[in-house]
C-alpha cells in the first residue's frame, strides 16, 4: 500500500530530477517503425509521470531504473512532469526519447509527429496486455500503433463517508446537487474534466444526443460548460496533486468530488473515513501509454526500456508504487500487495468498459458524426480558463 511520505517525496523530485544536456533532434530524420533492432546507443533520455521512471533517489528500495541500465547498458536520465499539457510541450523540445503519455496527450502527439509508429512485435511482452487497452484512440490511428498500455485507472468518486449521506450513487452529487457541500466540492484541474460533465450528461439529457464525452459539437460543449460553470460556485478547491488532494480531505475542506482510487487509499491509511464508487454512468479515467520520439537517435535503447517497463514483474512493481492498475494481464499474479488488483480492480472487464478513458478531443467528432465539427482541446482549454474564472 502507498504512504503519505512516500508520494510527498513523488511529488517533491516533479521539479527536482534533472536531465543530461541534449539538443532537439532536428538533423534526424522522421522514422517509420523498424522491422528490427540494432545495438543499444547506451543513452536513453526518459519523461515520465512521476512514479513510473524510478532510480532510488526517491526510496532505494523503489527502483528500476538501475537493473534496466545493467541488463541492456542504456543509461537513463529521466525527467517528470506534473501535467499532460505540460509533457505535450516538453516533448516538443525534441530533448526526449519517450514518454508516458495519457490520453489527453498522445493523440496531440501523434498529430504533430512528436511520436512515431511503434512496431509490436519487437515488443515481446506486448502479447500480455490487457486486450481492451490495446489499439485504442489514445494510443492508435488508423490501425497504426503509436503507443504501448502502460497502466490505468479510474477517476472515481470519492467522499467523506461521516458528512456525505447517504452514500452517493451518481455523480449529480458534485453537479446538480453541489450546494449541499457548497464550498467543499473538489474537481480536477484540467481542460479534460469538461468530459467529466458531458459523461453525466449523457444519462441525464438525452436531448443533447452525446455519444462520447470526448466528442462534443458546440451545442454539446456549451451545456457541459454550463453545467461546470454551475458547479463551480460548490468548488472549494480544484486539484491536480494527490497530496493535496489528500490532505484536503483529512483536514475536512473536501468532502466529495473526483479522485483516483490511491488517493483514497492514503487517506484512509491516515484515518480519514473516506469511501470511493464508481457512479452510474460510469466515469471518465487514464489508459497511460509509452511512446517513442518521432526523431529519437536513440530507438533501439526506447524499444528495450518500453519492453522492459510493461514486462509483468516490473509492472506490477510500478502499478503498486503509482497507486493503479497494470497493464500487464501476468503482473497481478507477482503483487506484493495480493489485494491491489481487488481494490483497482484490474481483472474486472466489466469495470473497465464502464470508463471512458481520456482522449484528446479533436475537430474531427471522434463519435464517427461527419456532419458537424466538434469543439478541439485548444478550445476545451479556453472554456477551463473560463469556467475558473
Amino acid at each position: 500500500m502507498a504512504t503519505i511520505s512516500r508520494l510527498v517525496s513523488v511529488a517533491v523530485i516533479v521539479a527536482a530530477m534533472t536531465i543530461s544536456a541534449a539538443c532537439a533532434n532536428d538533423d534526424v530524420p522522421p522514422q517509420s517503425a523498424p522491422s528490427s533492432l540494432g545495438p543499444s546507443e547506451k543513452v536513453l533520455n526518459v519523461l515520465a509521470w512521476p512514479g513510473y521512471a524510478e532510480d532510488g533517489s526517491t526510496n532505494r528500495a523503489v527502483d528500476w531504473v538501475r537493473p534496466f541500465r545493467q541488463l541492456t547498458g542504456c543509461q537513463v536520465h529521466v525527467k517528470t512532469f506534473g501535467t499532460s499539457d505540460e509533457a505535450v510541450a516538453q516533448m516538443r523540445t525534441g530533448e526526449f526519447d519517450v514518454v508516458s503519455a495519457s490520453g489527453d496527450a498522445s493523440r496531440r502527439l501523434i498529430d504533430a509527429g512528436d511520436v512515431q509508429p511503434i512496431n509490436t512485435t519487437l515488443i515481446s511482452n506486448y502479447g500480455a496486455i490487457y486486450p481492451f487497452l490495446k489499439d485504442q484512440p489514445w494510443n492508435a490511428v488508423d490501425d497504426t500503433v503509436y503507443g504501448v498500455p502502460h497502466g490505468w485507472g479510474a477517476n472515481v468518486l470519492m467522499y467523506r463517508t461521516d458528512v456525505v449521506r447517504p452514500a452517493p450513487t451518481s455523480w449529480r452529487a458534485v453537479f446538480e446537487d453541489a450546494r449541499r457541500y457548497a464550498g467543499r466540492v473538489t474537481a480536477y484541474d484540467s481542460p479534460i474534466y469538461i468530459a467529466d460533465a458531458a459523461l453525466y450528461l449523457m444519462r441525464h439529457r438525452p436531448d443533447l444526443r452525446i455519444t462520447d464525452p470526448y466528442a462534443l459539437d458546440t451545442t454539446q460543449f456549451a451545456a457541459a460548460v454550463a453545467l461546470l460553470t454551475e458547479q463551480r460556485t460548490a468548488v472549494g478547491e480544484y486539484w491536480n496533486d494527490v497530496v493535496r488532494e489528500v490532505q484536503a480531505f483529512g483536514a475536512g475542506w473536501s468532502v466529495i468530488g473526483s479522485a483516483w482510487q490511491v488517493a483514497a487509499n492514503l487517506a484512509s491509511d491516515g484515518g480519514a473515513p473516506v469511501a470511493t464508487v464508481l457512479p452510474e454512468e460510469g466515469s471518465t479515467g487514464w489508459s497511460d501509454s509509452w511512446m517513442i520520439a518521432g526523431r529519437t537517435p536513440h530507438r533501439n535503447c526506447a524499444y528495450r526500456w518500453i519492453d522492459y517497463v510493461v514486462g509483468p514483474r516490473v509492472n506490477a512493481r510500478i502499478a503498486e508504487y503509482f497507486g493503479e492498475s497494470p497493464a500487464n494481464s501476468e503482473s497481478c499474479a507477482l503483487m506484493r500487495n495480493r489485494e491491489h488488483c481487488a481494490v483497482y480492480h484490474s481483472d474486472d472487464p466489466a469495470y473497465a468498459a464502464r470508463i471512458w478513458y481520456w482522449t484528446t478531443p479533436m475537430r474531427q467528432c471522434l463519435d464517427g458524426r461527419t456532419d458537424v465539427e466538434c469543439v478541439d482541446y485548444a478550445e476545451w482549454s479556453k472554456a477551463w480558463l473560463e469556467i475558473k474564472g
